[in-house]
Formats: structure tokens, C-alpha cells, sequence
């Protein structure tokens, strides 16, 4: 690899000195870098990126971006660094989804089961490793979650972790009706209903008492939070599977659609989620030689 593009998060402390020695160093061994926010000379065209294929398009109206604008990362960018945490990393996949750009995330938050480098590594090492070749790319399955009302689209967007239908305000119980290719599952009363992908059954999943998957497997994990039945079992389902969870009862519960614990959606009585397997996927540069259970145990043990 020989050009970088940096995304930080300049609320973590360290981050900007940090992106400015990692660029220092990357130029010092003639490879290119750019950080977030300055202009760019040759990078993709604003009318080229919101053509450009797969499924950039799917944040919701075609051109707008959270935090990171896809437009101004040059189409050549090999490799995206992160500096921050998970949710910095999480942000940057959902933004440069359809890009199809491998991302490493430096750790500079607490416990991050997704980034992998820490504060406290030696950056050049790893940074030699990087321009050397000595990585290995993992493909990380999305969700795409589509919000319909009276069969009607009202949003559709991305998910790296996980979709979730929660309540905003109000402390009281959302009914619930999941579907599962067309056929009923189950009608939930609970505090709301999480669907993760194997990445983020490390995340709210594991918090809500749902299981560990390894992280490149393919399917979907159906978590209630805090059911009110004595059945509220997490259930894990093909990544084929197709689900589709109506908003029951007879008033406004406050409830919303959450992507990745960013994008809020409100929800109407009789609404429907749709989530399936997105065809976009994150590609994460992994580094170490150590294995899923190796982070697993090291991340666990800091808990």
C-alpha cells in the first residue's frame, strides 16, 4: 500500500498530533497521504461519485454524508486509517460504503473490539507492515434496513453493527411483530429489538445478553432487549433471510429505527422494518497474526 487517506475524530485526545506523525511518516517512505478536510486536487468528482455503483446511495438522499464526504477521498486511496475508536471506524464504513476501501482503526478510545492498533503500539512498525504487504483483508458483512409506511419507502440506510427498534423517550413496553421470509416468528412486548451482524455481536447484542459470533461469519442475530416473556431468547438466522418487523399497539410509543447507534428514524404504528444482508460489504486491514478468540479474550479480560 502506498496511499492513505486519515479519518479522525479530533474529540479524542491525541488525534490530531497523532494523524499528522502517521502522514509524516508515510510521506518520509514516499507513499501519499491525505487527512480529512483538506482539498484535494485529484480525487473523484462530485456528479462521479453519486453515479458510481453499489450502494453508496444508501444513507438516504443521493450526495448527503454523516461525517466523512466520499466525494473528497481520492479514487486511488488504498487504505483508510482511522483514529479514534469503534464508532469512528463505524462511521467511515457506512460513509465510503460502495467504495470498497480497506480500513484500519487506531484505537484511541477504551475497549474497541473493532479497531485493533492501540495508543500505546509502536505506530512504524505497524505502518511497515502496512507498506510492505504484510496484512490480510477481512470482509465484514452490512445490513441494509428499509423503513416502510403503507408499503411506501421512507428510509433506507447501512448498518456495520446493527439495526435496532428502541424506544426514544418513554418508558413503555413496544409490541412487536417479527416476520422471517414472509412467515410470523413471534409477537414480542419488550423494551425494543436488536438485529446485528456477526461484527456487532460484540456490541449492544452482547450488552442486551445476546451471543459472540465469530466476525466474518454470515448471519443475523435477533436480539429482544429486556423482553417481558420468559422466551426473549436471542435467535440466529441465515444471512439469506429476509426480516421484516411491524410496529403493533394503538398509539405512539415514541419508538425509532437506529442504525449504528447514529441514524434515527421515528416509527409510526403500523410501520414496518425490512433488514436483510446489504450487498455492500467492509473490508477491515487486519495486522496481527493472532486470532479472533486471542482479541476476544484480551478485550474480555479488560472489561
Amino acid at each position: 500500500m502506498e496511499r492513505f487517506y486519515l479519518i479522525l475524530n479530533p474529540q479524542k485526545e491525541g488525534a490530531v498530533r497523532m494523524a499528522g506523525e502517521i502522514r509524516e511518516f508515510l510521506l518520509g517512505r514516499g507513499c501519499r497521504c491525505m487527512i480529512q478536510g483538506e482539498e484535494i486536487g485529484g480525487g473523484w468528482g462530485r456528479k462521479e461519485c453519486e453515479s458510481a455503483g453499489g450502494e453508496i446511495g444508501e444513507s438516504g438522499e443521493k450526495g448527503r454524508f454523516r461525517y466523512t464526504d466520499a466525494c473528497q477521498v481520492p479514487e486511488e486511496t488504498e487504505c483508510v486509517i482511522t483514529l479514534g475508536g469503534d464508532g469512528t471506524l463505524i462511521q467511515a464504513a457506512r460513509d465510503l460504503a460502495g467504495r470498497r476501501i480497506p480500513m484500519l482503526g487506531v484505537n484511541l478510545g477504551n475497549l474497541g473490539y473493532l479497531t485493533q492498533v492501540g495508543r500505546q503500539e509502536e505506530m512504524a512498525g505497524l505502518l511497515e507492515d502496512l507498506i510492505g504487504g504484510q496484512y490480510r483483508l477481512e470482509k465484514r458483512m452490512m445490513l441494509k434496513g428499509t423503513v416502510l409506511r403503507q408499503g411506501e419507502v421512507v428510509k433506507e440506510d447501512l448498518a456495520l453493527n446493527e439495526v435496532v427498534i428502541a424506544r426514544r423517550e418513554m418508558l413503555r413496553l413496544l409490541k412487536l411483530r417479527v416476520f422471517v421470509n414472509g412467515e410470523t416468528l413471534h409477537q414480542y412486548q419488550a423494551d425494543g429489538m436488536i438485529v446485528a451482524t456477526p461484527t456487532g455481536s460484540t456490541a449492544y447484542n452482547l450488552s442486551a445478553g445476546g451471543p459472540i459470533v465469530e466476525p466474518t461469519a454470515r448471519m443475523t442475530i435477533l436480539t429482544p432487549i429486556c423482553s417481558h416473556a420468559l422466551n426473549g431468547r436471542s435467535i440466529v438466522l441465515s444471512s439469506e433471510d429476509l426480516i421484516e418487523i411491524e410496529v403493533l399497539g394503538s398509539e405512539d410509543e415514541g419508538q425509532a429505527a437506529v442504525f449504528d447507534g447514529d441514524t434515527f428514524v421515528h416509527l409510526n404504528v403500523g410501520d414496518r422494518l425490512r433488514i436483510e444482508r446489504s450487498e455492500t460489504e467492509t473490508v477491515l486491514v487486519k495486522l496481527r497474526a493472532g486470532s479472533f478468540l486471542d482479541n476476544l479474550r484480551s478485550k474480555l479480560a479488560g472489561i
